[in-house]
């Protein structure tokens, strides 16, 4: 296993969240108009607006200010919105955001919470990073903490299974 320290942690996170979204939003204005940009293995790939994922990769843009002014509440706000409709992606982001404090209170619970989720929902070759970042903000929390944030995943699984 991996051992990751506490610092070089969000900077990993930060060169991930890149090389998933690198040259994402490249593209001529047009096109950029009718889709999100996103680059999958290398080849780019048009992700329709409105649609979750278009909706973290916007947060994305927000969140590190790419081609718009940097605003963590929007960014925050996108992900959320995104996380509530299971993307993985906005998922990890936004308990990441929880665990800075970025544009929301800031808040390990809730941070665990969706970190746990991304990191159950995630492609198999996404879910090992994200498992990380779960347990390096459960490295911040007591027990009890950790066990709440573990609640609180179950909870909305059960009820976003019941949507479906």
């Amino acid at each position: 296993m991996l051992n990751v320290s506490n610092k070089l942690l969000p900077a990993l996170a930060l060169v991930f969240a890149c090389l998933a979204g690198s040259g994402a939003f490249a593209g001529q204005k047009e096109r950029e108009e009718a889709a999100v940009w996103a680059r999958h293995e290398g080849d780019p790939v048009v992700v329709p607006r409105g649609t979750p994922r278009a909706m973290g990769l916007l947060g994305f843009r927000y969140e590190n200010g790419f081609g718009v002014p940097q605003n963590y509440i929007a960014a925050a706000d996108l992900y959320r919105q995104a996380a509530e409709l299971g993307d993985s992606f906005a998922q990890s982001r936004l308990g990441l955001s929880y665990d800075r404090g970025h544009g929301v209170p800031k808040d390990l619970i809730l941070s665990y919470k969706w970190l746990d989720l991304a990191a159950a929902r995630a492609p198999r070759r996404e879910s090992g990073f994200y498992h990380r970042l779960r347990d390096a903000v459960a490295e911040k929390m007591s027990l009890p903490q950790v066990a709440e944030g573990q609640r609180l995943a179950l909870i909305w699984a059960a009820n976003w299974a019941e949507r479906r």
